[in-house]
């Protein structure tokens, strides 16, 4: 099974990270790697999940992100260079 990487904002509301988290793995994903980076007003977080079986799809996961407060998921782009809000979903494989 591979690895996705999620592309995120998050504001830094008490709690948000912990929010995130739950949802991934109450969603029946495993988070295999994260990084998170401070952007003044908000956190970037770049998630590396992968589904416990092949039934898990990330997309379905991604749209339940959408509906999590103060989280937002971008595309790929390098940092500074991401809109805003949500937008189309590019999950990374990795190798």
């Amino acid at each position: 099974m591979s690895t996705e990487t999620l592309h995120l904002n998050i504001d830094r509301a008490d709690g948000s990270l912990q929010r995130l988290i739950g949802l991934v793995e109450r969603r029946g994903f495993h988070i295999d790697g994260m990084t998170l980076s401070d952007e003044g007003h908000g956190r970037h977080v770049e998630l590396a999940v992968r589904g416990r079986d092949a039934a898990r799809c990330t997309r379905t996961l991604g749209r339940q992100i959408d509906k999590l407060f103060g989280v937002t998921r971008i595309d790929g782009r390098p940092s500074g260079q991401h809109a805003g809000q949500a937008a189309a979903f590019h999950p990374e494989v990795a190798a």
